[in-house]
């Protein structure tokens, strides 16, 4: 009997469950580069059940045969944890676009085709195993070509929309993100690992399919070969989660009598250069207004244009008010914000006293060092 594809899976699997726990490691560790903690656990559990439990499972299901019925339950149970999987990527795809922000009616979509497929599962006959020559002894190593499973008509209609769908969904959603990225360069990595991992759903679908061996045998590699692209990407470009869903267009920091200590410009495209108007009339109010609101227990944290979020973190103690311009006010921007407000207060501890008293005169050319600051905390939108 020819052992080699049992062989190559075999070594496969094993790799993709070493990179995978060093990924999980990793993340763990760095939990604090990727956003925000809920981004980092997300990715955490969806390499962890993808490339540790449904390969457990794949694996398990073609190279090794135990009997009919349980071969089966672990052909389903890897279907359903890789469709699982698939349901948290598209959350994860989701904030790229919009950080918390779940489109309602993809995600449903998706939801209600899980539901359905499991239900289809669930039928005795939903899908069954068929051998190539007599069955062999518990626990043999086969020869993946030899095991076949055979969906019936209905589990392989809703499987085939599902994996068509969310693909479709996985590819839009890379394609726009990739479009509206000032930097290309982690978007493109988002985008081939995509693709990539759409060839691996298009073997699947051409498995149920046409209940070919081969289509599944290559599923499971590209599929491998897309979970260690993607293991990688995640482990060098943890930034990626802070790019891709956001944009800032300006860091401005305002003292409490209203005079502007420093202001940095991010963007000078036409859409900012046409909006930033707008902004600043609003900038222009919000200097006058702020002393009012420093001391007080309800402020104004954000004010909301048609493209972009004014976001304004005070410091009372300090006597002045961070201002950042960005598209969209998120837990990434405020720790942003939150740690460059402590650098601050640290290095101009002294120069904040002095100027707390309100009728002294402040030199805003002492300031002009902040943009260190700037650049340090908000160097990748620099």
């Amino acid at each position: 009997m020819n052992y080699t594809i049992s062989t190559s899976l075999i070594i496969g699997y094993f790799l993709i469950l070493i990179l995978t726990i060093n990924t999980v490691f990793q993340i763990f560790r760095h939990r604090n580069k990727y956003g925000t903690h809920l981004i980092a656990f997300l990715n955490i559990a969806n390499v962890f059940i993808s490339g540790i439990v449904s390969s457990t499972f794949l694996m398990f299901s073609v190279v090794i045969f135990i009997s009919y019925d349980v071969n089966i339950l672990m052909w389903k149970i890897s279907l359903v944890i890789g469709f699982t999987t698939l349901l948290v990527t598209s959350i994860i795809y989701s904030f790229f676009n919009e950080y918390k922000k779940i489109k309602r009616f993809p995600f449903i979509y998706f939801t209600l085709l899980f539901g359905l497929l499991i239900g289809a599962l669930v039928a005795p006959d939903s899908i069954t195993l068929t051998l190539n020559g007599p069955p062999p002894p518990m626990f043999s190593i086969m020869n993946p070509s030899n095991i076949n499973f055979i969906f019936n008509l209905v589990t392989s209609i809703v499987g085939i929309l599902f994996e068509l769908f969310i693909t479709i969904y996985f590819l839009y959603s890379a394609a726009i993100i990739h479009n509206k990225t000032k930097g290309k360069e982690e978007s493109s990595a988002l985008l081939l690992n995509t693709l990539v991992f759409s060839i691996s759903m298009m073997m699947l679908l051409l498995y149920i399919t046409l209940q070919e061996t081969l289509y599944r045998e290559l599923y499971i590699i590209i599929l491998w070969v897309s979970y260690f692209a993607v293991d990688i990407m995640l482990i060098k470009k943890p930034e990626m989660f802070f790019i891709l869903p956001n944009r800032i267009y300006s860091v401005n920091i305002y003292h409490k009598s209203g005079i502007v200590l420093y202001s940095y410009n991010f963007d000078n495209t036409t859409d900012y250069k046409t909006e930033s108007a707008k902004w600043g009339s609003i900038l222009i109010g919000l200097n006058h207004i702020l002393s009012e609101f420093m001391d007080k227990t309800d402020k104004i944290d954000v004010i909301q244009t048609k493209k972009a979020d004014i976001v304004v973190r005070y410091e009372n103690d300090h006597g002045y008010a961070l201002v950042v311009i960005t598209n969209q006010k998120n837990d990434i921007i405020e720790d942003l914000m939150f740690n460059f407000s402590n650098d601050f207060n640290s290095k101009y501890k002294n120069k904040l006293l002095d100027i707390q008293d309100l009728n002294r005169l402040i030199n805003i050319s002492e300031f002009l060092d902040v943009k260190e600051l700037v650049e340090k905390h908000f160097q990748l939108y620099t």
